[in-house]
């Protein structure tokens, strides 16, 4: 199994750190031909306008829409789930691929100042997850726009920070910060 990690931008060795302590192979994603081969994307979290810009840059927005509308498996975390909402909200809200039937607010939680790490109340079953402190860094809110087409897996304090739908998985949190590899597995099961 090989896992993509869009490494224009943002936390790109953390989560490559994370998949190979898992032993899973990685590949940077820069190229629209370095998507060739991969069983799933990860959209770092970084700074999602710089990172739009990125992708349109070098070509990637297209064919990143056509392989996610093709099922291939895709995780956004904080900026990355920028990236994959229908709706952004907030002050300068950049491009989207427009993939994903959520409502992002960029920073809603807060600026870098506000950042903080909390324990997530998990939702669902699917997760084997009990215990997992998420490290939230001018970390977005987020919401479901179709609350039928969209699964939330986890909370704090009523909001929903981690979601799924169909072959697209986002988290308002930053699990690349954390020894804990939990939710870098669940993402490696989808792509299985």
């Amino acid at each position: 199994m090989t896992i993509g990690i869009l490494a224009i931008q943002g936390s790109v060795i953390e989560h490559k750190h994370m998949l190979q302590q898992l032993n899973v192979k990685v590949k940077d994603v820069r190229l629209p031909s370095n998507l060739e081969g991969i069983d799933g994307l990860i959209i770092p979290g970084g700074e999602s306008t710089t990172m739009s810009k990125l992708m349109k840059r070098y070509k990637l927005s297209d064919e990143l829409k056509r392989l996610i509308q093709n099922g291939l498996p895709v995780w956004g975390t904080c900026a990355g789930a920028i990236l994959l909402a229908k709706k952004v909200t907030g002050q300068n809200p950049p491009p989207t691929l427009e993939m994903m039937d959520i409502e992002v607010k960029r920073n809603g939680y807060g600026r870098q100042l506000y950042s903080f790490e909390k324990e997530l109340r998990i939702k669902n079953e699917e997760l084997k997850i009990e215990n997992f402190n998420g490290m939230f860094i001018r970390a977005p809110k987020i919401k479901p726009l179709a609350e039928e087409n969209v699964t939330v897996l986890a909370e704090i304090d009523s909001e929903p920070v981690m979601l799924k739908q169909n072959n697209m998985l986002v988290t308002s949190f930053h699990p690349e910060l954390t020894d804990e590899p939990s939710v870098h597995q669940y993402f490696i099961d989808m792509c299985n």
